[in-house]
This record gives C-alpha cells, structure tokens and sequence, in this order.
C-alpha cells in the first residue's frame, strides 16, 4: 500500500483522535487503536523504529485505557463512582493531578527508557537520529500512560512530544505527520486549559 496514502489517513485518524481527547472523550482510545495500527507501517519505511516500536505499545496502552476509562476507580471515590455509573458509564473517571509519588518512578521509567531505547538504536539499526527518536518514544511512553490514567499533567508530556516530533518528521521528509504534531503541539496546550476547566466541573 502507498506510504503517502497510508500517512494522510493516519493524519486524519490523528486529528479526530486529537479532538476527542480535547474533550476528555472515551471514544478516543478508538481511534487510539486505529491510528498506531497505520503508524506501525510508516514509521518502519521511514526508518524510523523507535516510532515503529512505539506504535505496538500504543496499541496495547489504548485497550488499557479503554477499559480503564470505562472500569476505573479513584481510591475514595467508589459511592461517587457508583452513583455516575449509574447516571453516566462512560464518564465515571474523574480527571485528576498526578499524584507526587509517582514523579519519581515516572522520571525513572523514562531516563531508562531513553537510554535503553538510544542504545538499541544506536547498536543495532541505521537510525541517523537515534537520540531524537529515543526521546520522543521515552516520553510518549510516560504521556501515554498519564493518559490512560487521566491525570491532566499528561499535556505537558505531549506539548514536549509534539514539537520534538515535529521538527523530527520535517527532517525525515514525513510533512503531513509534522503538520499533524505541528497542530498537536497548539491543541495541547488548550487541551490542557480544557481539562483544567472538566476539573472544575466534574
């Protein structure tokens, strides 16, 4: 199948993807199933295989996040949580801070992961940008699962993500890709705002 086609509807899956989590919706982690099943390929054409070996994680994230978002409990909350099960299934996780004793093992997942990720890279395949790729994979594997836990910090990973990315795609000839990250990384920020505001509210 034709890499430029796949990449456009890869954009387009992004951009709804993209609108739903703006809106802290459940139906996001459809297209979170989707859109890595269209980057798997991409990102190996390009050479780009830390992105490819991502993809697979972002598979398995989104069924997590899934079943999360719909089945999840916040410690203290369970008659909270009972009664909008009742009321609202789909919305029953709250968004929520981090909470501080996560930072930690966060930031050790990803220094780990950073240089694991840069070592293999470096070792074993033709990756010219190994430590960019390396770093954007780190952090995308710490965002994701902010995001599937609905902590609102998430955005701040992703903000990072995004303009990275989106330097990295232009210099990798992906410029539908980079737009998409280029418009991610605006919408990010917003995002952030937006679950600010659901906070308030929920």
């Amino acid at each position: 199948m034709d890499m430029n086609f796949l990449e456009i509807f890869g954009t387009v899956v992004g951009l709804v993807y993209l609108w739903l989590e703006y809106r802290a919706s459940i139906y996001l982690w459809i297209a979170g199933i989707i859109m890595p099943a269209i980057y798997i390929f991409v990102y190996y054409k390009a050479g780009l295989y830390a992105d490819f070996g991502i993809n697979i994680y972002y598979l398995i994230a989104a069924v997590y996040g899934w079943f999360f978002w719909m089945w999840g409990r916040r410690k203290g909350k369970s008659r909270e949580s009972a009664d909008m099960e009742k009321n609202d299934k789909l919305q029953q996780l709250s968004i929520v801070h981090t909470p501080c004793r996560y930072y930690l093992p966060l930031f050790f997942v990803f220094i780990i992961s950073f240089l694991g990720i840069a070592w293999i890279l470096i070792e074993y395949t033709d990756s010219n940008v190994p430590w960019l790729d390396s770093f954007t994979t780190a952090l995308s594997i710490v965002g994701m699962w902010m995001l599937a836990r609905k902590y609102i910090e998430q955005w701040f990973a992703w903000i990072l993500v995004d303009i990275v990315c989106c330097g990295l795609y232009i210099y990798k000839d992906l410029y539908f890709t980079s737009a998409l990250y280029g418009l991610y990384s605006i919408i990010a920020i917003f995002g952030y705002f937006k679950w600010k505001r659901l906070m308030s509210v929920q």
